[in-house]
């Protein structure tokens, strides 16, 4: 098992990959959500700018961008996010050894692999001065449908969803899963796990 290999190691021999998936899972996952929920709040903030105050679209831009506008208008605050989320899923997702919360990881990396790809294209777009279809801003393919902040809603919810059910499964795992796990993040001393 990934935990109980990183475990047996010596701190020294371990990999970063191995030491957050191991010893300091729970840390990193803690970290990693931290980061996950501060992005939302920035997102949640921006439609309230939009729809409670009435703000113009490119003068929502969230606590960040509200005082480093250069960060919302460079697509470097979204590319960058979308990256350390991708990583953080990518790097997070051996510490998951159950069926089902590392069924559930995987859709999520899967999906935020996407949402990379848009951001991507949406960053290149900035760099080059070049806007998909002569738009007059960088617009990524779902975009041409689908109006940003909504866009952007979108994705942060079909991704965080499955985040979420992968660490309920991580947190409470199935009896045969408990047995196995060695992870601090389980609650399985002395608490009910899910069927």
């Amino acid at each position: 098992m990934y935990a109980t290999h990183a475990q047996a190691l010596q701190p020294d021999q371990a990999t970063f990959v191995e030491r957050v998936n191991g010893p300091y899972h729970e840390l990193a996952l803690r970290t990693f959500m931290v980061i996950v929920l501060a992005h939302w709040a920035e997102h949640l903030l921006q439609a309230f700018q939009i729809y409670a105050l009435g703000w113009p679209v490119p003068q929502a831009r969230g606590a960040l961008g509200y005082f480093f506008p250069y960060l919302v208008t460079s697509e470097m605050l979204y590319y960058g996010y979308a990256l350390v989320m991708l990583a953080g899923l990518w790097i997070l997702r051996p510490g998951f050894t159950g069926n089902q919360d590392r069924t559930w990881w995987t859709i999520a990396l899967s999906i935020q692999f996407f949402h990379h790809i848009e951001h991507f294209l949406l960053q290149g777009q900035y760099l080059l001065g070049q806007n998909l279809l002569g738009r007059p801003v960088p617009t990524s393919i779902l975009q041409l449908w689908v109006p940003r902040v909504e866009l952007h809603l979108f994705y942060n919810t079909i991704v965080f969803i499955p985040m979420m059910i992968a660490m309920y499964y991580h947190m409470f795992p199935p009896p045969a899963a408990a047995r196995q796990q060695q992870c601090t993040c389980a609650w399985h001393r002395g608490l009910t796990v899910a069927s």
